[in-house]
């Protein structure tokens, strides 16, 4: 289901609107008066998703500290901005970041829906934008900017790498289950794409109204597809209860249930032994071997007292980008060729394995094929390496 987001132009963009309470957090070594650099972080503090946010900024922040609280010879300050993931409050808080609280540059966020509003602001005024979860691909297809980038993932990606790896196995035949909205649109295509690249077919798509849980009459249908796999994105709740329903149907032990990495991302405790053997497919996964992701796993665990996930790394990357197109620009966010140039010729040294960035600004990253195994999803090998979105219909102005 798609939201509305509200349009916005450079007039309603210049008055300020009442909305969230902003709280500034400056790093440790963050000079105190004029010259600081003002990073606006729009994210989900409260709500569903607030834990994602909290990870994605804390993650910012020990990058921030690593570099002693500055970037292109800035100190860094950064104003923490609560969007609720209410698409309906996006325009008021993206207009409060760069209205009142002066931001230069712009770090967000989770929800597809909140994400449209930074990348129009982006568009329209110039101003850098890193999107650290939010893979609704329009931000990097249609409407992709010279000062858009992700440090995340695109929703075709993971679901292609899924696909690609059934067909390489010798897989024939798969159905796809989701919601029926961008998220899962989207990420069928790719699963559908990556079918088609191995050698398979996807025969059909069983979608639900979002955010029903209701999969009893989807399932029914399932074991007269005759179909060898079933690909699925659900995430949250939502995944929590299809791996448990699929499981009590019967149809785990007759047809193997694969899907996009959020199927089983941060659900597996709640799905128990329901989960156990579900194959996914994601850009990070549990047990990655090489001396990034062991630092700052460490790191991360230090600082918050929690294991780090794929939200940490996609914020721990969204501030290594920043630090490297601001070095590049000398400090100065509005000297965009020279700010959006250094990103564009970086090969960012990420805990999920380094990767460059494609010609939209998207990710070109492995595709991590991974197995639940008692309560964590362990990589088992690599899905679709270096993988590009299309970035269809992007044209760079």
């Amino acid at each position: 289901m798609q939201q509305k987001t509200g349009s916005i132009t450079r007039r309603n963009l210049g008055r300020l609107a009442g909305g969230l309470a902003a709280t500034t957090l400056a790093a440790p070594a963050l000079a105190q008066g004029g010259g600081a650099l003002r990073v606006g972080l729009m994210l989900p503090f409260s709500g569903t998703f607030a834990a994602l946010g909290e990870n994605i900024a804390a993650a910012v922040d020990l990058h921030l500290q690593e570099r002693g609280g500055k970037m292109g010879g800035r100190a860094i300050e950064i104003i923490r901005l609560d969007d609720e993931s209410n698409p309906a409050n996006a325009v008021q808080n993206v207009n409060r970041l760069l209205g009142r609280d002066k931001a230069e540059v712009l770090i967000g966020t989770v929800h597809s829906g909140v994400v449209m509003a930074l990348v129009q602001a982006s568009r329209e005024r110039g101003v850098p934008l890193i999107i650290p979860n939010a893979g609704n691909v329009a931000a990097t297809r249609s409407l992709c900017a010279r000062t858009v980038f992700r440090s995340s993932f695109s929703n075709w990606q993971p679901a292609y790498g899924m696909g690609l790896a059934l067909g390489k196995q010798g897989v024939k035949r798969a159905v796809w289950v989701t919601w029926d909205y961008a998220a899962g649109s989207e990420s069928g295509e790719g699963f559908r794409d990556g079918l088609k690249a191995g050698g398979a077919e996807l025969v059909k798509e069983l979608k639900l109204p979002f955010p029903e849980t209701n999969f009893q009459p989807l399932l029914a249908q399932i074991p007269d597809l005759k179909v060898d796999v079933v690909g699925a994105f659900f995430a949250g709740g939502g995944a929590v209860q299809f791996v448990r329903d699929y499981a009590a149907s019967g149809l785990k032990d007759k047809i193997p249930l694969c899907g996009s990495g959020f199927l089983t991302e941060g659900t597996l405790g709640g799905q128990g032994a329901a989960a156990e053997g579900i194959r996914t497919a994601l850009h990070y996964g549990d047990g990655l071997d090489n001396p990034k992701n062991k630092t700052f796993r460490d790191a991360f665990k230090q600082k918050t007292g929690r294991e780090a996930d794929v939200y940490a790394v996609q914020g721990y990357d969204a501030a290594q980008m920043l630090g490297i197109g601001l070095d590049g620009a000398k400090g100065d966010p509005a000297a965009e060729a020279a700010w959006a140039g250094a990103i564009e010729k970086a090969r960012i040294d990420s805990p999920r394995g380094a990767f460059t960035l494609s010609p939209s600004h998207n990710p070109v990253q492995n595709i991590y094929l991974r197995e639940a195994k008692g309560g964590q999803n362990v990589v088992i090998g690599i899905a679709a390496e270096a993988l590009a979105d299309p970035g269809t219909g992007c044209k760079m102005s």
